[in-house]
């Protein structure tokens, strides 16, 4: 029973960008690996053996991995996944199998250098593989790379926002399908289906050549707004609710998002007051995100809008983030977050989220989680909002 197999099984798939997109990537990745003495990269995240090699895993508790060596691409898959990695895969495919416990390091030891600098990612390859990955390269230094291939990974190319602005028009049909969908006593996992169904169907139709996963929905109700991520729930819609439209495309790994505040029939006064002022505070990041600004400085002028109005303590988490080869179980392009602690600067061809949020908790006035968010691609002097879907109290009260 071998240890390591190459399984060509179909022919290939057709891939999600061009080739010279894929050729520019691996360009500036072993650049940058040059540049830091780094001899070769050993990736083991979703996001980056995706971004690279176009192949989105799924490990099952099995570790995969990408090398990227002497100007060679190849992955590292699981037997159980047979030939599908290598028909998606950008570059060579290498499986290993389940008949000695290992094999994914033997893998490592035939793709990888047996001296030299390997990058990995310390964020997240584990203790326990990373001193398997030194058993099986003793004489090899390990780097972390993750900082570095983040970095890169923040600066989209056409192609990208191009890919990004499809799935954000996705995000925009399955946002007219919640609203279509909310009506009295239907339970919250009903209208998030008939979201995800929807967007599901217009993937397929604009990308039919592309895997079809992991799309989805979160449509949240009264207490249950009050969290960005809370899941849904069997909770019936009732008269005069307060709403949260989460609509999430994935396309070939790339997430994008739309998320509304809503109404169900009335919005008392006490409610339209607060989500006025997260709507002041929604445009007012979206006219501060611009090239040259710093993100810590927009998360501080947003501050002084809540702060104005006694809510500062209310907000719940940062004002915005990066997107790219993200999802909510995997990635995160964490040095571009609108956030006081970052101080990265807005560049043209980043795509970040305005998306502020207060939460009310239960027995106030007003009571529940209130969200806006766009989707902005930086230019070379401005922003260009992506996200059509409209947002505030003049749009989205639904009539019961």
């Amino acid at each position: 029973m071998k240890d390591l197999l190459t399984i060509e099984n179909g022919t290939r798939a057709m891939h999600t960008f061009s080739d010279a997109e894929y050729a520019r990537r691996h360009a500036a990745l072993f650049n940058l690996m040059q540049e830091s003495d780094i001899s070769a990269a050993f990736f083991t995240s979703i996001h980056n053996v995706n971004y690279y090699a176009d192949f989105l895993y799924c490990a099952f508790g099995r570790p995969y991995g990408l090398a990227m060596y002497d100007g060679k691409v190849t992955t590292v898959s699981a037997n159980i996944d047979g030939g599908q990695p290598g028909r998606r895969t950008v570059g060579d495919n290498l499986v290993y199998t389940d008949w000695r416990r290992d094999n994914f390091f033997r893998a490592a030891q035939q793709l990888l250098p047996t001296r030299g600098t390997i990058g990995v990612e310390m964020d997240h390859i584990s203790a326990d593989n990373l001193q398997k990955l030194r058993d099986a390269l003793p004489d090899c230094e390990f780097k972390d790379i993750s900082k570095p291939a983040m970095r890169l990974r923040m600066i989209k190319s056409d192609e990208e926002i191009a890919h990004i602005k499809q799935g954000t028009q996705v995000c925009d049909i399955g946002g007219a399908a919640v609203t279509a969908a909310v009506r009295e006593g239907v339970c919250e996992h009903e209208v998030a289906l008939e979201s995800t169904r929807t967007m599901v169907r217009e993937i397929s139709r604009r990308f039919p050549h592309a895997e079809l996963m992991d799309t989805w929905t979160w449509f949240q109700s009264g207490i249950n707004t009050d969290g960005a991520h809370n899941p849904v729930t069997t909770r019936a819609v009732r008269h005069g609710d307060i709403l949260s439209l989460n609509c999430f495309s994935m396309i070939a790994g790339y997430y994008t998002a739309l998320e509304r505040t809503l109404f169900y029939g009335d919005c008392d006064a006490d409610s339209l007051r607060l989500w006025k002022i997260n709507v002041e505070v929604h445009e007012a990041g979206l006219k501060l995100i611009r090239p040259g600004a710093r993100c810590c400085d927009i998360a501080a002028e947003l501050n002084k809008i809540y702060k104005s109005y006694d809510l500062l303590e209310r907000r719940t988490f940062g004002y915005g983030h990066s997107f790219g080869v993200l999802c909510h179980y995997y990635g995160r392009e964490a040095g571009l977050e609108l956030r006081e602690d970052i101080e990265t600067i807005l560049q043209p061809n980043m795509v970040v989220s305005m998306e502020p949020m207060i939460m009310i908790p239960e027995g106030s006035p007003g009571a529940g989680g209130y969200r806006e968010h766009d989707i902005l691609v930086i230019t070379d002097n401005a922003a260009e909002n992506i996200t059509g879907f409209p947002y505030g109290p003049e749009h989205n009260i639904i009539n019961a």
